[in-house]
């Protein structure tokens, strides 16, 4: 029997997990996407991004249960046939960029608590494998564990930048800034962050109903937006400056100059690379271990499964060696935006409503 957590909630801890990754949780991507729009003009981006996740997320909730899919490869089957293909190059090339910017994040994390840049690096791979070798149950233990360290630090990081630089915060806001390309950086960033919906399809085994879809569906943006929100808020007392650091998080952090909280902070973020990277190669995971049920007709062992891992792993993160953090999400992500926005988004939103409208879905044999 599942409980209201497992449906209600569960999602959209586990979409938050694949979201909030290296750029979102080192504030990188916040000063990417938000930041150039000032103050106030972050904030409607965020809001827009939020009311995006939501609407796609109940869409695909609900899709997935009418199709009855678990993995992303059987989801996109039902709803493109044959155009299915290029979501899996699209994806398949989410996770290489993704996994390349967890790698340089975990890397400079370590860097920044004076161990060497690869042992970062290498700890983070360990520590997904080993998660993703044991499948659903341990993957959704994650989720949640860290979703509610996670929470718990960024609320008090901005209980601790009020104390500290509240004035600053204030200031930052009164300023008159135009609110110029918000539409444009809300609908980027929630275009390519919105792949998170088909990553966790995995934990929406827990849903009973298509009221627990919808429900889920509308959590799922805020929980997935609330963290970023408010760490913006607290970017804002260095506001503009802060835009240029690679790492804001540890501008910020040498600047309230609290050294256990600046340790914690860094656990806290490498324990969001943690679950990101978990989401996105378990979805991979999943993905082949139905097709080898499909075909052999039994599952696949954990083994196999951490086999696929460390090979997924050590093909993507070595790619930071040869990037910066903040060029790899510059460069690759608005890419990715428009490649899943035409794929993935815009299908779910015509294709899938319709279907599920028309009662024609096509039901998946798992």
């Amino acid at each position: 029997m599942s409980s209201r957590f497992q449906r209600f909630l569960l999602p959209g801890f586990a979409y938050k997990a694949v979201v909030i990754g290296g750029g979102y949780a080192t504030g990188r991507e916040l000063a990417e996407f938000f930041l150039p729009s000032g103050p106030w003009g972050g904030v409607a981006a965020m809001l827009l991004a939020t009311l995006i996740w939501s609407g796609v997320c109940v869409a695909t909730f609900l899709f997935s249960r009418a199709s009855n899919t678990r993995d992303y490869q059987s989801f996109v089957r039902a709803l493109l046939g044959p155009g299915w293909i290029a979501f899996e190059l699209s994806y398949l090339l989410f996770v290489v960029l993704i996994l390349a910017v967890f790698g340089a994040a975990a890397g400079a994390i370590a860097a920044s608590l004076g161990f060497p840049t690869l042992a970062g690096t290498l700890a983070l791979m360990a520590s997904i494998a080993l998660v993703v070798a044991y499948g659903n149950t341990s993957v959704e233990r994650l989720f949640t564990v860290v979703s509610f360290l996670l929470y718990g630090v960024y609320a008090l990081f901005l209980v601790l930048s009020l104390t500290h630089f509240g004035g600053q915060i204030v200031a930052g806001f009164s300023g008159h800034v135009p609110m110029t390309g918000w539409v444009t950086g809300g609908i980027t960033y929630a275009s390519y962050n919105i792949v998170g919906a088909v990553v966790i399809l995995p934990v929406l085994r827990h849903l009973t109903s298509n009221r627990d879809a919808v429900i889920a569906g509308l959590i799922a943006g805020p929980l997935a937006m609330l963290p970023a929100l408010l760490f913006f808020c607290c970017m804002m007392a260095y506001y503009p400056q802060i835009g240029q650091a690679t790492l804001p998080s540890d501008f910020l952090l040498q600047r309230l100059d609290l050294p256990l909280f600046r340790v914690l902070f860094q656990l806290m973020i490498f324990s969001a690379l943690l679950e990101s990277g978990t989401g996105s190669v378990h979805a991979i995971n999943e993905r082949i271990g139905h097709a080898w049920q499909r075909r052999h007709g039994h599952t696949l062992g954990r083994r196999a499964r951490l086999g696929i891992a460390l090979a997924i792993l050590s093909g993507c993160m070595f790619i930071a060696a040869r990037f910066g953090l903040v060029a790899l999400i510059a460069n690759g992500y608005r890419l990715l935006a428009a490649m899943f926005l035409l794929v993935y988004v815009l299908p779910v939103l015509t294709v899938g409503i319709y279907k599920l409208r028309r009662g024609t879905v096509r039901q998946e044999v798992t």
